[in-house]
Formats: structure tokens, C-alpha cells, sequence
């Protein structure tokens, strides 16, 4: 056997000063004891305790007692220690690691206690994990021949605590998106803890307001009968057509939450479905359960389409064949789906990490190496760069999309339009439109997706909590006629969807009105058609083309951006001369460092007002709590970052155009005369990846939640258009449709 499985029996225990659940993101004391096993602890020999990579528990630090995180480390017998905490210091996904060295040895019964938050020196203590974890592991391994091989407690002699959410903060209301006059939807109403988390703390009665007539929907309902937060109303229906909005209302009236809008229309050709195909589990770098991520979406995030992606270096074969037994359990057609796949983890020099879904299970899964899966696992489906992974699918029912995270999909080395409809534009890693410009630049005809790759468990609504994600995680809204993996497929492979920052609005694209036009329907068919819609690959005889939208949203709209791939061809802004004249400033930080895993940036932000006063200060974005704004009459504050999308800080002043603004930004000091300011765009770059402060005027109200418009397009011979949208809301949200690609022919 390997040295690192020599005799953990005697390797020792661990046990935890904790008996009851903890509060996510709690400020509390832990102690975790150690007792030393037969060998003891030799000199120079010692422990590695670690929790998840995904974790974001306050480090250990152990130089600052009235810090947050202070540790002590003590040894019973009084030997020496050397403690030190780093992440990315172990085996994934054990990757946040307290390292403790003994400098004297430890016989059998002396115990090492490890006080994280140590609060005798005024420390606030350490905050927990901010997101629930039903058995959250701090894994420790024992060193006790000074060989440096550790050998890991058996799993009854590990410390483990249940992490449950916190009081509610918010509540959430969510209907579908496109349904038909007479047919039957849910409405979903959820509590949230102020992380994120579902939570059952509220057992409180709301009323609900509906802005259209709605068959079956209560004037009350009690959240004490909600499960684990979420209350789901089957068996509505509308009976006219329209756009629905729901409101819930507390007792004093004052409304809680407002769902997205619902667009209810007499003859629907299709349905919209909303999916998050991209998350992860604990078996691999993610939390909790397989079983848990799959319920959690279904009952609590209440998407339509499911699919884990492990990273496939830490899929077992055994892993593999349970993920398959759950994704044929929980598929429920007209209910649910869950689609089996994984995430080929190449480095970028060799393609970079793919998304890879099958349409039926007891399908291979072709790794890009073995890394964390040696023993459970054979060389044969091993393909070592992305072209050999589009080479071993070219047979296989499959779908493929880049995905940009740790290691960022280069779509230049690899590509088969056949297998890879779309990318992925959006997910908790940030915001990457520079995937899809990529793809245009070569030449790709693309459709554009979102998904989280979470790693909190919370598949379809993951918030970042307080660790290194900047972004909540995206979704995609399908365009499908029925809930079903066939039609999944058939729609996904002709880029019927369009993505989003984790928001759901109603979308609609469509070029009407064509001449002599046929649509790619696969590789090898066309059809002809007189309309082209997201997605659709269309050649036609048209000088010119109508391109229509209509959009209906939970938030304003602050911008469309029609676009024909890389090039803006118009933005609409709604209330134009509000604008100009509006007391509210949007300041926006935007980019990244670059396109690698080090991509974020950390902004540390001050605006002072030379003579308006500052009335009111509002985040946009921060979906880190701890990530406050402060002001004043005279200034706001705040830190925050970016990982290629953006947070903003919207100000309202008494006066518009009275003065001047000084925004200090990372040590430079830009100055904003306030009457330049009209409805344009001031932007300050600051390199990197389209790093830059953007200063927008607003008009001083909500901007509307719908919109209508269309553009004209010439077409010229021989000429492609990929003609899309990029929205961006009021509330910081961004949805891109999937390109129409145009083509004159004659």
C-alpha cells in the first residue's frame, strides 16, 4: 500500500468544541483538538488541518489578536510549534491549509488545540463558511514520522460540523418566462439569508399582488409552510394575454419582492426554460452532495435544466456511473431535466476547459488526464488536448462549450461547430465577452451561454459569498416547445438561448419579413423560412433587414446595445433627455487584470462633492456584503472588485450640474466637471483588460422595465451580419441573445 495509507487507526483523533449548527457566516471561536495515536508526533514531524477550497471562512492569521481570524496553536506537553496558513496548499479540493510543525515530539495522548478566532485578545473571532454546508469537514492530516507523507484520520475520527443559514434578509418571487394563455405555471417565493442561503427562519404571512388576473393565485400565503425556505404554487393560469408581475407584500404593506415579468401570449411556438448546466459538487471542488446539487436547483434555485460539471481530473469512474444513476433519476421531462456530463480540465495550452453534456446516460468520459483519479480510473479515454477531445466526440451525442474559469477555454486552438454551438459568456468567475469576440474574430458562427461552475452548492442561484467569486453565477433561457432533452438538444445545437448574469427576462429577437430565404438547420439541411430568430444561421436576397426586439424585465433597462459581432451598430437608452438632466450619477468600476485566473482587481474608490450635496448613495452589484458603501453630504466610500464585469455606485445629488466631482481610484484622481456631463459615457481606462471607471448620468427615477425596437440592417452580398443584443439593466444585470447570422446571397 502507499505510505500515505500507513495505519491511520493509529494515526490519532480530532474532535471540535461544537455540538449544535452553526450559523452561517457567524462570528464564533472553534477549538479543534488534536490527540496524538500510538506513534505520537516525531520531531519535525506534524499536522496539515483543511477545508475546502471553496470555503470562505476568515483565514487563520496569528500575529494580530484583535484581528478578525487570530489562531493559537498549543501543545499539551508544552512542545513547540511553528503554525502557518496558506491557501492552495494542499491536494484539491483540501486546497485552505493550517500547517503545524513540531519542534519537539508528541507522545500517544498529548493533544495540539487549534483556537481559530481565538477572542481572548479582543479578536471578533473567525466568521464562518457563509454558505450552507450539511457536513462541513475540517480534514486533518497526520505526519508522524517527520517524512512529510501525511497520512489522513479516518473519516469517524474527523472533525465535522452542520452549517445552517441565517436569519432572512430578502425574499425572491419567480415566475416563468413565456407561457400560453390557459396553460398551467408555479410561482416560486423564497427566502434568503443575507448570503444567499434558503433559509426557514421566516413564518411570516404576506399578501400578494398581482398586476394581471391570475386563475388559482391566493391574495395570501404563509411562509411557515414553505420547505427550507422556498414555497412553491403549482396549478396558476392566465387567461388573457400580457406581461404578469407578482408583488409581495408584508403586513404594513410595504412590498418585500416583485418576480420577473411573465410574458402570457395565445399561441406560443415555443416555451422559455431556464437553466444553470455548470456547477459542482463535493465529490469533486464544489459542497455538499450530487444528490443535494440536483435537489437544490430543482426545489430551490426552481430552474428547468440541470447539469453537473465536475472538473474531470477528480471524477472517479465509480463517480462517473453514480452521476449518471442521478441524472436519469432526477430528469423529469415537462418537470425537470438533468443532463449528464462533466468538464474537460485541459491546461489552455491545450484547448482549455470545455463544457461537455450527453443527451442519455452510460456514456464515456474522456478526461484530460488523471491527475486526482489514478487508481479509480483508465488511461484509454484519456485525450491529452482539446482537438483530440472533438476527435474522440465527433460520434457521440454531445454538446460542447467553452468555458472560461481557472483555466480559460482558447477556442482558437479547437473548434467544431458541429459539437460546439455556443460559449460561455458569464458565470461566477465574471464576465467574459472577449470569448465570443474570439470566436467571431475566427470566423465562428456561435450562440451565447451563462452558468455559474459554482462551488457553493447552490446550483442556480450562487452568490459569491465572501471568497474570490466577484459575480453571481449566470443562467440561460432556452427557446424550446416542449421540456424535454430531445428538444433541449435540437434547440441548444441551433443556439435557441440567450444568457444572463443570473437575472430573468423576456427576450424576444426576430428579422421578419425575409425574400428567397433558407435557414441552416444542421450541417448538412436548410429550410426555407420568411422570419429568422435567436440563433437561426439565414441566407436571403434582402438589401436590407428589420431587426426587431422586445423585452420585458424585473429591473429598468438602462441600455441595448445592437451589435454585429465585435462592432456596436446603436444604443438605445430609454428616456434620453431625462438623462441629460438627471441628479443621479452612475460610477462604474469594469474589467479585469487579464484573461488567467488572476484576473480580478481590488477597487478602492473615494468621490468627493466640491459644492452639490450628496443625498443618496446605492450599490450596484456588490454581492459581497462585507463590501459596504459609506458617505457622507460630501463623499462616498467604498472597496470592491471586478473579475471582467462590473459594480457600480449610483449618487444623487441636490444639483445636477453644480460643481465638480474628484474621484480618487486606486491612488489616481480623476476630475469630473459636473455641467459636461450629458447622457454619454465619461470613461477613465486603467489598462489591464478593459479595466476603467465609466461615469454615466441617469435620469432620477426608475427607468422603465420594457421595451420595443427595431433597427434597419443593410445587407451586402457576399456579407455576414451577426447582428445580437447586449442589455444591460438598472440593477446591474446583462443579457446577451444568441446572434442571428445574416447572410445576402443575390
Amino acid at each position: 500500500m502507499p505510505f500515505s495509507d500507513y495505519r491511520p487507526d493509529l494515526m490519532g483523533s480530532a474532535r471540535i468544541n461544537v455540538e449544535s449548527p452553526v450559523t452561517c457566516g457567524a462570528w464564533t471561536t472553534l477549538e479543534l483538538v488534536y490527540t496524538a495515536g500510538h506513534f505520537g508526533i516525531d520531531d519535525l514531524g506534524g499536522l496539515k488541518i483543511s477545508f475546502r477550497s471553496a470555503s470562505d471562512q476568515t483565514p487563520p492569521q496569528f500575529d494580530q489578536p484583535k484581528a478578525p481570524g487570530y489562531t493559537t496553536v498549543t501543545a499539551s506537553n508544552g512542545a513547540r510549534l511553528n503554525a502557518s496558513y496558506s491557501k492552495n496548499s494542499n491536494i484539491r479540493p483540501w486546497g485552505n491549509t493550517l500547517h503545524i510543525k513540531c519542534l519537539n515530539f508528541l507522545s500517544e495522548g498529548d493533544t495540539i488545540t487549534v483556537r481559530f478566532g481565538d477572542q481572548s485578545g479582543g479578536s471578533p473571532g473567525t466568521r464562518m463558511q457563509t454558505f450552507r454546508e450539511y457536513a462541513h469537514e475540517y480534514r486533518v492530516h497526520v505526519d508522524a514520522f517527520a517524512t512529510y507523507d501525511f497520512v489522513v484520520l479516518p473519516p469517524e475520527h474527523q472533525p465535522v460540523i452542520a452549517l445552517l443559514p441565517g436569519p432572512v434578509a430578502r425574499h425572491i418571487v419567480i415566475l416563468p418566462t413565456l407561457r400560453q394563455v390557459g396553460e398551467d405555471f408555479a410561482l416560486g417565493l423564497k427566502a434568503e439569508d443575507r448570503w444567499g442561503n434558503p433559509t426557514d427562519a421566516d413564518q411570516g404571512d404576506y399578501t400578494l399582488n398581482s398586476s394581471m388576473p391570475v386563475e388559482g393565485l391566493p391574495e395570501r400565503i404563509s411562509m411557515a409552510k414553505a420547505t427550507d425556505g422556498v414555497l412553491r404554487l403549482e396549478g396558476l393560469r392566465m387567461n388573457r394575454e400580457g406581461d404578469l408581475r407578482i408583488e409581495m407584500l408584508d403586513d404594513a404593506g410595504q412590498c418585500v419582492a416583485r418576480s420577473n415579468s411573465l410574458r402570457c401570449q395565445v399561441v406560443c411556438d415555443t416555451r422559455h426554460y431556464w437553466s444553470d448546466m455548470h456547477g459542482q459538487s463535493g465529490e469533486t471542488v464544489g459542497t455538499n452532495t450530487a444528490r443535494q446539487y440536483f435537489s437544490f436547483g430543482r426545489d430551490k434555485a426552481l430552474i428547468d435544466i440541470c447539469g453537473h460539471q465536475g472538473n474531470d481530473f477528480q471524477i472517479t469512474d465509480s463517480f462517473w456511473a453514480e452521476l449518471n444513476q442521478l441524472t436519469a433519476e432526477f430528469d423529469e421531462p415537462g418537470r425537470f431535466l438533468a443532463v449528464p456530463g462533466y468538464e474537460w480540465s485541459g491546461n489552455t495550452s491545450v484547448g482549455g476547459d470545455h463544457n461537455v453534456w450527453y443527451r442519455t446516460e452510460g456514456r464515456p468520459i474522456y478526461r484530460a488526464h488523471r491527475a486526482l483519479v489514478m487508481e479509480d480510473s483508465t488511461d484509454e479515454n484519456v485525450c491529452l488536448d482539446a482537438k483530440e477531445l472533438f476527435s474522440r466526440l465527433k460520434d457521440e451525442d454531445a454538446l460542447v462549450v467553452a468555458h472560461v474559469g481557472g483555466r480559460y477555454a482558447d477556442i482558437s486552438f479547437a473548434h467544431d461547430a458541429k459539437l460546439e454551438p455556443s460559449v460561455e459568456v458569464h458565470s461566477a468567475w465574471g464576465t467574459f465577452d472577449w470569448i465570443f469576440e474570439d470566436a467571431r474574430k475566427a470566423g465562428y458562427r456561435v450562440g451565447i451561454v451563462a452558468a455559474s461552475d459554482g462551488h457553493k452548492g447552490r446550483v442556480g442561484a450562487s452568490y459569491p459569498g465572501a471568497g474570490k467569486f466577484g459575480s453571481m453565477g449566470g443562467l440561460t433561457c432556452h427557446l424550446m416547445p416542449t421540456l424535454d432533452r430531445d428538444s433541449l438538444f435540437r434547440a441548444f445545437r441551433r443556439r435557441r438561448h440567450y444568457a444572463t448574469t443570473g437575472c430573468r427576462p423576456f427576450i424576444d429577437v426576430r428579422v421578419s419579413s425575409l425574400t428567397d430565404a433558407t435557414c441552416r438547420v444542421s450541417e448538412t439541411e436548410a429550410e426555407p423560412v420568411s422570419e429568422a430568430l435567436i440563433g437561426d444561421i439565414v441566407s436571403c436576397s434582402n438589401e436590407a433587414v428589420a431587426f426587431s426586439f422586445d423585452l420585458s424585465a424585473q429591473s429598468g433597462i438602462e441600455r441595448i446595445d445592437v451589435k454585429d459581432g465585435v462592432e456596436l451598430l446603436q444604443r438605445f437608452q430609454l428616456e434620453p433627455e431625462a438623462r441629460k438632466t438627471g441628479r443621479r450619477l452612475r460610477i462604474q468600476c469594469e474589467g479585469a487584470e487579464y484573461r488567467g485566473r488572476g484576473r480580478l482587481v481590488n477597487w478602492d474608490v473615494e468621490v468627493k462633492s466640491s459644492r452639490s450635496a450628496i443625498c443618496k448613495a446605492a450599490p450596484i452589484n456588490f454581492w459581497n456584503p462585507d463590501s459596504a458603501v459609506t458617505h457622507d453630504s460630501r463623499s462616498v466610500r467604498w472597496k470592491n472588485v471586478t473579475t471582467g464585469g462590473f459594480h457600480a455606485v449610483d449618487i444623487w445629488l441636490e444639483e445636477a450640474a453644480v460643481g465638480s466631482l474628484t474621484i480618487l481610484v486606486n491612488g489616481t484622481e480623476i476630475a469630473v466637471d459636473l455641467s459636461t456631463l450629458d447622457a454619454n459615457d465619461h470613461i477613465h481606462e486603467f489598462g489591464g483588460l478593459q479595466k476603467a471607471i465609466r461615469i454615466t448620468r441617469l435620469p432620477d427615477a426608475a427607468l422603465a422595465t420594457g421595451y420595443k425596437g427595431s433597427l434597419t440592417v443593410p445587407l451586402n452580398i457576399g456579407e455576414e451580419r451577426c447582428l445580437y443584443l447586449r442589455t444591460t439593466f438598472e440593477d446591474g444585470h446583462v443579457a446577451w441573445t444568441s446572434p442571428v447570422y445574416l447572410t445576402r446571397v443575390r
